[in-house]
């Protein structure tokens, strides 16, 4: 599954991302938030057991978006998304669907000067990082020891030694 993953240390607050949603969609679906100097992105985390789909009444609210025709607009879904991701506007709920619907990928991270924000394949990123740590493991990658002098004598050392 992708995500959108935002590297908060690189983030200026800048709201390029903001601006960028809002004139596709016609409402934000991503907030920066700052906090002590820092700049922090609230988006939908397309939860795989999403709160907001189990408590959806008319079954509108979906991990990935929402369908505008079904929605009520009761609020039910932003009262528990943990991110606090959902909104309602103009009688809508609104969540980041990564837009699906674009060839070219997240308005948010073409928008983007810094590169701060970025999709990424998570199943992916798993397999790579279980990859890395196998490797490592196995010893894969490893120098070899050298077979210098210092090696030669604790190498006979131990052997020669008594337990």
């Amino acid at each position: 599954m992708e995500k959108i993953v935002v590297q908060q240390d690189l983030c200026d607050g800048c709201l390029d991302c903001e601006q960028a949603c809002f004139g596709l969609h016609g409402s934000s679906r991503i907030n920066i938030r700052e906090v002590e100097d820092s700049y922090y992105p609230i988006l939908c985390q397309q939860c795989a057991d999403a709160p907001c789909v189990t408590i959806c009444p008319t079954e509108s609210m979906e991990q990935d978006g929402v369908d505008s025709d079904k929605c009520i607009a009761c609020g039910l879904c932003m009262m528990v998304c943990p991110f606090g991701a959902v909104k309602i506007e103009n009688k809508i709920a609104q969540k980041c669907n990564r837009c699906r619907d674009r060839e070219d990928g997240p308005a948010c991270i073409k928008a983007c000067s810094k590169r701060a924000i970025s999709l990424l394949d998570i199943d992916q990123l798993k397999i790579k990082k279980q990859n890395e740590f196998l490797e490592k493991m196995a010893g894969i990658n490893k120098k070899p020891k050298s077979n210098s002098f210092i090696n030669l004598i604790t190498s006979n050392t131990r052997a020669n030694r008594k337990d």
